[in-house]
């Protein structure tokens, strides 16, 4: 969403012990860990604003996990997820520490870790500020398909440098996005067609 609505609902209660997965360390960082490392297909999940101890987050990451894939939930913030109700470090002010184009730099040595265990095939799903590093991801072909979810941050130029099979999705109530389709298509949904 590339709005301010993704962080002016209530955030989730975080839980660093939620999920049926556990924490290893994955490219330097601290990474939620789900399914077989006997599968041939990974994925990476790379969150919102609010991180990957975001319990909705780990359960998505447990059901691909048991559709058959290996999947990794990183720890781009470091801990230090978005707080709505710190008015000393409002949305803006937490972004600057925790832009996509950190996140994407921080990626390329999970996804290289994840290739170095053998899987014949990684796919990675951005929500909201991640998307953004997966169409980084993507248009760098470190990734064999890309999945954005109420995209952020994302444009024009992103979609048409993207190299693999992509799929966005927009949430229901994302009030951009409606707006958007009710009236003129978003510029990056038109590069796709």
């Amino acid at each position: 969403m590339s709005g301010p609505q993704s962080s002016s609902n209530s955030p989730p209660t975080l839980n660093p012990n939620a999920g049926a997965g556990h924490i290893e360390q994955l490219g330097g960082l601290s990474t939620y860990v789900s399914g077989s490392p006997n599968s041939r297909l990974a994925n990476l999940l790379v969150s919102a604003i609010f991180g990957y101890e975001e319990p909705n987050l780990r359960k998505l990451a447990d059901k691909v996990a048991a559709a058959g894939f290996y999947v990794v939930v990183p720890d781009f913030f470091h801990g230090d997820h978005f707080v709505p109700e710190d008015a000393n470090r409002p949305r803006e002010v937490w972004l600057k520490d925790h832009g996509p184009d950190k996140g994407f730099e921080e990626a390329k040595p999970v996804v290289e870790a994840v290739k170095s265990k053998g899987f014949s095939a990684v796919g990675a799903a951005g929500f909201c500020r991640g998307a953004k590093v997966v169409v980084e991801l993507a248009k760098a072909e470190l990734i064999q398909a890309a999945v954005l979810l109420h995209p952020s941050f994302v444009t024009v130029d992103d979609i048409k440098g993207v190299k693999v099979p992509i799929a966005i999705l927009g949430a229901e109530l994302d009030q951009i996005i409606q707006y958007n389709l009710n009236g003129p298509m978003p510029a990056f949904l038109k590069a796709l067609v």
